[in-house]
């Protein structure tokens, strides 16, 4: 399948439509939003981002992963970050415009995907955002030991997580970037029964003595199929902090720690490489 083109500026924009190695393609312009777009993979929303002001989030679980951003280290202070999974680099836009002289690595297997978002929604010429396209694992296999301050890990292929990028095996790789302050974050997707989110829990607990996890609440209580971030390090993190930004998000979100998050992992065992599967694929309803 080609790929079809019309007009991206002015009231006239409309869809940019183009096959790409995981899937249709779509740039779906923002009504309210001048130079904002949405990017979808079989009709799957990946990404929201806005030319204009790369510091919005449209989406609320980058939201989440924005709020994580900006306190891992003091405001405006430059990170080196690795983002495994690029979609349309919302999140890389984001440390950019938030942190200056930041140094990324985006790490996108879709190499056709990501020529499709550097034509259409090309990224700043003076961030330092470097593209890679391959697959995550190896991408990060790539990364120097202890470079990383944060590490964010949003890989969906078909809507669910592969199983290579589930494990304690993944998560040594991660912990090896990262520096001793650094912090991880995933991006995961489940529903009830939510057997693969207290897997991961269990995986990253295995891996990292301080854990937290910020989800809708109807999400934690098993009532529908929807995202959570997952926070782990090596250092305390910033749980009151976190707390007070999810509860006051436009979509209130609940953060869970400690005791709580561990009596939530219900008996989980971490997941090896072996023993790995992708996440589960969430109801077609989800995206209607």
């Amino acid at each position: 399948m080609g790929k079809s083109r019309k007009p991206r500026r002015g009231s006239a924009a409309e869809a940019v439509t183009q096959a790409v190695d995981g899937g249709l393609a779509q740039l779906i312009p923002d009504p309210d939003r001048h130079r904002a777009w949405t990017l979808l993979i079989d009709g799957a929303p990946q990404s929201h981002v806005d030319l204009d002001d790369p510091a919005y989030l449209s989406f609320e679980y980058q939201r989440r992963l924005g709020h994580v951003a900006d306190l891992v280290a003091p405001p405006g202070k430059p990170l080196h970050v690795v983002h495994l999974g690029g979609g349309a680099f919302t999140l890389a836009r984001y440390v950019a415009a938030t942190r200056p002289r930041s140094t990324q690595q985006v790490v996108e297997r879709d190499a056709a995907l990501v020529q499709l978002v550097r034509r259409e929604l090309p990224l700043d010429p003076g961030a330092r955002i470097r593209v890679r396209s391959t697959d995550a694992r190896a991408g990060l296999a790539k990364v120097p030991d202890g470079w990383a301050d944060l590490i964010v890990a949003d890989v969906f292929s078909g809507a669910r997580t592969p199983a290579h990028l589930t494990s304690t095996e993944f998560l040594d790789e991660i912990r090896r970037a990262l520096n001793p302050t650094g912090v991880y974050a995933a991006n995961l997707a489940d529903g009830p029964p939510l057997a693969h989110l207290r897997g991961q829990i269990a995986t990253a607990a295995a891996s990292f003595p301080e854990l937290a996890l910020i989800a809708d609440p109807a999400v934690l209580r098993g009532k529908r199929f929807g995202n959570a971030v997952l926070i782990a390090s090596d250092r305390p993190l910033p749980v009151a902090e976190l707390t007070r930004r999810a509860a006051s998000d436009p979509h209130p979100a609940r953060v869970e720690h400690g005791k709580q998050l561990t009596d939530f992992t219900g008996g989980a065992v971490p997941v090896t490489d072996e023993a790995a599967v992708a996440s589960p694929a969430p109801p077609p309803s989800v995206f209607r």
